[in-house]
């Protein structure tokens, strides 16, 4: 008998490797949570449900040249950039209406708002002070993509301009110049592919694995849709 509650009490002893894989998992969550940026998944987000499938591509086409085309050549030959990748951008962020509409992201704005209390240092390089005297409606604004080319709302803080500016009649001025000082050197060099996983996801395509964007054929459906223009 003394034998077998020995043996019972070592058992209780051993290390369990379980509690730490729980501790793991539940950490990543955690993590997860925290540090979430666009295109971290690749499940194809609501914003980009409206993407114009092959079929429809072509009223797409059609309706960027007759609402933006002459703009964006004009802007686009101010800032040495290629046309024909504004537009398709367009197509893939708006379908080329107009007005173009908005997309609220909801993510941003509870950082903004973290910003704003104290809870969080920065995002995006934006500080409490940036933000000192936002109202919540504001904070909503700044957490919403605007214009044909769908810029956050919160980049004219970095642009010194309105957000009137982002969304208003000079939406596309704005928007062009927005890429031409992001990532316009990448547009010069003819990195196209590039260029698109940038405005989506803020970084360059990745040399190894799948593309980040929401939408995995982001990507090459831009490229498909320059051909067009």
């Amino acid at each position: 008998m003394a034998k077998r509650k020995k043996s019972r009490k070592r058992k209780k002893q051993q290390f369990n490797p379980m509690i730490i894989l729980y501790l793991i998992i539940i950490f990543g969550i955690f993590f997860l949570l925290d540090n979430y940026t666009p295109g971290m998944f690749r499940s194809i987000s609501p914003r980009y449900k409206n993407t114009p499938s092959v079929s429809a591509s072509k009223d797409a086409v059609t309706r960027v040249k007759l609402n933006y085309g002459t703009e964006v050549k004009k802007y686009a030959a101010q800032m040495n950039l290629d046309p024909a990748y504004l537009q398709a951008l367009i197509i893939l962020e708006t379908s080329g209406k107009k007005p173009p509409g908005k997309r609220f992201e909801k993510h941003v704005y509870h950082k903004l708002r973290q910003v704003k209390n104290g809870q969080r240092s920065a995002f995006e390089k934006i500080t409490k002070a940036d933000l000192h005297d936002a109202t919540d409606d504001a904070l909503r604004n700044l957490a919403t993509s605007w214009g044909p080319f769908q810029i956050m709302g919160y980049k004219c803080i970095h642009m010194q301009i309105s957000l009137g500016d982002l969304r208003g009649d000079k939406a596309v001025y704005y928007g062009i110049k927005w890429i031409d000082e992001n990532y316009g050197s990448y547009l010069r060099k003819g990195k196209y592919r590039d260029a698109f996983h940038i405005h989506n996801t803020g970084h360059p395509y990745p040399k190894v694995g799948p593309p980040r964007t929401y939408d995995p054929a982001y990507v090459s459906n831009g490229l498909r849709y320059m051909k067009k223009f």
